[in-house]
């Protein structure tokens, strides 16, 4: 599989965005919008958006693997967040101020605490040694996913640390069609990758069911967009509204200097999740033998459903079903 950029910060909108009000009752949660203007951001523009590779933005949960316990391991993504005394003397900056990027963090008192496993992730910056938050006052950062974690237990599904294996979707070598496989962990080293399936995000890709859910790894950037839009707001609005292949979350580009760029469907307005969506439609096969992977799995293991569903070809991805 060929790599591409790692989600190891938040990725930055491919417009100038602003703020509107949205009076309608039922966002009462979150009485605005945040939408896109017309005008391309600095950040963008100073990656070289305009030849970046655009790719589909898939909506799950974001994972990372890296090294653990002296193996490659699948990470769950966890942001520190700050407690409620620093929250509200943050928010008292931004209300008295609007320039967060004044406000002196106090890292040990100002933070919920973390796992003693939790790492920072790779691209945020330190001062004297301790990791500093975004400009929402967060630290993105990781937690290993352990063998049987009651608290990660749809990414625990994907892997099996045994065989040293990941269950990811991918491209087949045949266009068109996709692949679901065991891939080594060893192989998708220091990636990031997306969750999805049954219980995440509210299931937008109908995958799986209550009885047998089914859960899945997308390396980021797997899914290039063959026939992508120009980058311009209306083109990019008609590109989602009328095209196949525009049935998708969003779009994430990215860049020749390891930059991610992105839009969400939610930023023109649209809406999301879709009755019918570009990833869910498209045909699949299960790749077991002939693999890499050589282990006899668990029987109630996700691993093992789909190694008893070795070869067969569905029509559509959420198509899948386990017997009963």
């Amino acid at each position: 599989m060929r790599r591409r950029g790692a989600v190891q910060r938040k990725v930055p909108c491919l417009f100038v965005t602003e703020v509107k009000d949205e009076p309608s009752a039922k966002r009462e949660r979150q009485p605005f919008k945040v939408l896109a203007t017309d005008t391309i951001t600095g950040k963008a523009l100073e990656a070289d958006v305009h030849n970046a590779v655009p790719t589909e933005k898939v909506d799950g949960t974001c994972c990372y693997v890296t090294t653990y316990k002296g193996q490659p391991y699948l990470w769950a993504r966890l942001d520190r967040k700050p407690s409620k005394q620093g929250e509200k003397r943050f928010k008292r900056f931004l209300y008295s101020l609007e320039d967060c990027k004044e406000f002196v963090w106090n890292i040990e008192e100002d933070f919920k605490p973390v796992p003693d496993t939790w790492i920072p992730a790779k691209d945020i910056e330190f001062s004297n040694g301790n990791p500093l938050p975004d400009e929402n006052g967060h630290m993105p950062g990781w937690v290993p996913v352990e063998k049987n974690s009651k608290q990660y237990c749809w990414h625990s599904s994907v892997v099996n640390y045994e065989a040293g294996v990941a269950l990811v979707l991918k491209h087949h070598a045949d266009p068109g069609l996709l692949e679901i496989s065991p891939v080594p962990l060893s192989e998708i080293l220091e990636q990031t990758l997306e969750l999805i399936g049954t219980n995440i995000n509210a299931n937008p890709y109908g995958l799986g069911s209550k009885k047998h859910p089914v859960h899945l790894l997308v390396p980021h950037g797997a899914f290039e967009i063959k026939n992508p839009p120009a980058l311009k707001q209306n083109d990019i609005l008609s590109w989602f509204e009328s095209c196949t292949e525009g049935k998708v979350e969003g779009i994430v580009w990215h860049c020749n200097d390891g930059c991610l760029i992105k839009l969400h469907r939610h930023h023109l307005g649209l809406p999301w999740p879709l009755a019918e969506t570009y990833l869910n439609s498209q045909p699949v096969v299960i790749s077991f033998n002939g693999t890499k992977c050589d282990y006899d799995f668990e029987p109630k293991s996700l691993f093992h459903h789909f190694s008893m569903l070795d070869g067969q070809k569905f029509d559509r991805l959420k198509d899948i079903k386990f017997d009963a």
